[in-house]
């Protein structure tokens, strides 16, 4: 495989980051993950980190070097990870499990693979235009559906922030498979929270994402997400992949897996910070608090590891 990729959460104005961003990829795998936590203090961070955790190191489990089959891989992980972070609020006696967003994308034999539940959302962008992108499990979206609202009025409904489906809650998550997609040589894909997605729009991020390298185009979009959102700016994550055809010519900043060992894996996730930068008004984690989330939240995990 040959891709590009590059990911990037941020603060905004919030008090803490409960986004969690991962990938991870084998010689002939990789996986794209993002979560949006929702919750109090720290329960929805750990809610989102479950959930990247868990699917991250299934795919470490099962990919040696490619998953047997992706969409069943991303149907039982996808369970898994919903009732490991049930059984976190069960040994924690809280009154509601926490909730999380989750949107991940597996790419092997040049095939995307995805999933989702709840509003973050997955983009592939073809040939400077939105090829495909996933429809959002909120309130906003079904009276978008029946004609009872338009996109200018669903940017500033004060229900838009309310989703149906997600993983924790008190409900079976309702989640939405995509079709094997065959990728094209220049094909990226987007996986970002609401926080990006909402203040920049769809064609705000489409001229963010396909006007220059990844590398230089994901935090320019991130700083005029930020921009744009001002003093309200929620967390904001993006994890944005460029697929290369493994018979071009090298493109620079790219990855090629050919080289790399049968078991070998290389991730990039995030962790727990102590402070939140920036923000005047952070959430300052104990050493002892970040221990026992940490500790916590391996064992939720643990407990669904076959």
């Amino acid at each position: 495989m040959r891709f590009t990729i590059y990911q990037e959460s941020r603060v905004g104005k919030r008090k803490n980051n409960q986004d969690r961003i991962a990938y991870c990829y084998s010689r002939d795998a990789l996986i794209m993950v993002l979560a949006d936590g929702m919750g109090g203090h720290l329960h929805g961070e750990v809610a989102a980190h479950i959930a990247v955790q868990y699917l991250t190191q299934a795919f470490q489990r099962e990919a040696q070097p490619l998953l047997e089959d992706p969409a069943l891989f991303l149907s039982r992980s996808l369970s898994s990870a919903h009732h490991a972070i049930l059984d976190y609020a069960l040994d924690k006696n809280l009154p509601e499990a926490p909730r999380t967003t989750i949107v991940v994308c597996v790419v092997q034999e040049g095939y995307a693979h995805w999933a989702h539940a709840g509003d973050s959302r997955l983009y592939l962008l073809r040939h400077g235009r939105i090829n495909t992108q996933t429809r959002d499990h909120s309130r906003v979206q079904l009276m978008l559906d029946q004609g009872l609202l338009d996109a200018e009025g669903a940017a500033t409904h004060p229900g838009r922030n309310r989703i149906y489906s997600c993983l924790g809650g008190t409900h079976a998550p309702q989640i939405e498979f995509s079709r094997r997609t065959l990728l094209q040589d220049g094909d990226i894909i987007a996986l970002c929270s609401d926080g990006v997605w909402g203040p920049v729009g769809d064609q705000g991020l489409l001229l963010g994402l396909t006007t220059t390298n990844l590398l230089e185009a994901v935090p320019k979009l991130m700083t005029r997400a930020e921009e744009l959102a001002g003093a309200s700016c929620d967390n904001l994550s993006l994890v944005t992949m460029c697929w290369h055809d493994d018979i071009g010519a090298a493109v620079p900043d790219s990855v090629s897996t050919q080289t790399m060992a049968l078991h070998d894996f290389t991730t990039q996730m995030d962790a727990f910070q102590r402070t939140t930068r920036g923000s005047a008004t952070a959430v300052d984690l104990s050493d002892d608090e970040i221990e026992r989330a940490i500790a916590e939240i391996n064992s939720a995990i643990k407990k669904f590891t076959k």
